[in-house]
């Protein structure tokens, strides 16, 4: 009889032991560091007077009116964190960050930064140096996450009513100097590239495209970039 028991106990442990789950099976979602499901997303933005929106409404500018376009596909965005002032260049954002010290990690990072160093004719290979310190300090405060950086094109300036008496020609051979740089950094780093300077060009027979202030975007040439940024942002999220 004890050996019968004996017999039925251990069949029984072992009966129970196939039916315990496997605890070593994680959940997918909660460890999916790209999963965006109903989490409150950050997004710096950092740049010059393109990206604060001189001469239009703060929530005018294209972080702002990004922003918007992804609630409006069911994101959920923070206002943004804006790092820019009209008129710096790449070497006075590099000191603007660190003076700044934004804390924490962001979901989304843009970084739109040149046109100054062009117009008051700095070097160009200066800009690519400062540009690539630029390029990874958005990736470090993306988590590392380059899928999460998005870098926007310098516009040409040289179509607007301010450069009316300016060599153009010029201009426009510099800002895509400039450009080619930043597209080239980015593409080496595996980030996404926005190129707006198509857009920005239209404004040569679209006033509509140009602020009050005759130089800067208006909130509708904005809109227009957001139309190729948020769609490349929702994806770069998934």
């Amino acid at each position: 009889m004890k050996i019968l028991a004996i017999i039925i106990t251990l069949l029984s442990i072992a009966g129970c032991s196939k039916s315990q789950p496997n605890t070593e099976v994680t959940n997918p979602v909660k460890n999916n560091p790209t999963d965006t499901a109903g989490k409150s997303l950050s997004y710096l933005a950092l740049g010059d007077s393109y990206t604060i929106g001189e001469a239009v409404d703060a929530d005018k500018n294209f972080p702002h009116q990004l922003v918007s376009a992804l609630k409006s596909s069911g994101l959920n965005l923070k206002e943004p964190q804006i790092i820019a002032r009209t008129g710096w260049t790449t070497d006075e954002l590099i000191s603007a960050i660190k003076e700044q010290s934004p804390a924490g990690k962001f979901d989304i990072v843009t970084l739109l930064i040149g046109v100054n160093n062009q117009y008051r004719g700095y070097n160009i290979d200066t800009y690519r140096t400062e540009f690539i310190t630029l390029l990874n300090t958005a990736i470090g405060y993306a988590n590392n996450n380059k899928a999460h950086v998005f870098v926007l094109s310098i516009p040409d300036y040289g179509v607007t009513p301010y450069a009316q008496n300016s060599d153009k020609e010029k201009i426009a051979r510099e800002i895509d100097s400039y450009n080619a740089i930043n597209k080239q950094e980015a593409e080496k780093f595996g980030v996404k590239y926005i190129d707006i300077t198509p857009i920005s060009r239209k404004a040569a027979n679209d006033p509509e495209l140009v602020a009050s202030d005759g130089l800067h975007p208006s909130a509708k040439m904005y809109a227009e970039w957001v139309t190729l940024l948020a769609p490349a942002v929702a994806n770069g999220l998934k």
